[in-house]
């Protein structure tokens, strides 16, 4: 659900940026990373979060 939510975000700032014209390409790779970092942190959160250390 985190990732739809994100990806939502994502695509409002993209359309947000591109109306006050910052490049459309700029504003897209935003929307990239926040996808990005969000997929990362789903994938790596089970293994630091371990409490049999």
């Amino acid at each position: 659900m985190a990732l739809v939510i994100t990806g939502t975000f994502g695509l409002c700032v993209w359309i947000v940026l591109w109306g006050i014209n910052i490049s459309g390409f700029d504003s897209l790779l935003i929307g990239i990373v926040l996808v990005l970092i969000v997929t990362a942190v789903r994938n790596v959160g089970p293994y630091l979060s371990r409490k049999d250390r």
